[in-house]
């Protein structure tokens, strides 16, 4: 199975400029906890989570209003494309210790995102031990964390 045929399809985004506010007024409306931060050209230049608005932007006294997401965002983002396998998304999961991985096509314009929602509600054709082991792999603590913030 790839990541195509289990992804999110419509993923709302931002764009760097956008305040934070807006940004988590997104998340809210959406039901979801990270927004993908796009360019002009729908290429993901960055990630903000409901996490990041706490702890980079309240916890710090910064204005939600006026502190664009380029300022909290993460710029480092692991990707995929829609035709990588499911096992090689979970492997990139599971070594970043990230829930959700943007899924960009061959011009890196977003198409879609991959949560550990997404698989577990897949669980008959990815497999409920898969979406566990990447779901172990994520949650553990330690240096071996390649996406450390």
């Amino acid at each position: 199975m790839d990541v195509k045929d289990c992804m999110t399809k419509n993923v709302c985004y931002c764009t760097p400029q956008t305040n934070v506010a807006d940004a988590a007024k997104l998340m809210c409306d959406n039901h979801v906890g990270c927004i993908p931060v796009c360019n002009e050209n729908c290429q993901v230049v960055g990630l903000i989570t409901d996490r990041d608005v706490i702890l980079r932007t309240i916890s710090c006294g910064k204005d939600v209003k006026t502190t664009p997401v380029s300022d909290i965002m993460t710029c480092e983002v692991c990707c995929c494309k829609p035709d990588t396998t499911i096992d090689e998304a979970t492997k990139l999961m599971s070594d970043f210790q990230i829930r959700r991985i943007p899924v960009c096509d061959q011009n890196n314009k977003i198409v879609g995102i991959l949560s550990l929602g997404d698989l577990a509600h897949h669980d008959k054709t990815v497999g409920t031990q898969e979406v566990c082991n990447t779901l172990e792999n994520i949650c553990q603590c330690g240096n071996n964390s390649k996406n450390a913030e």
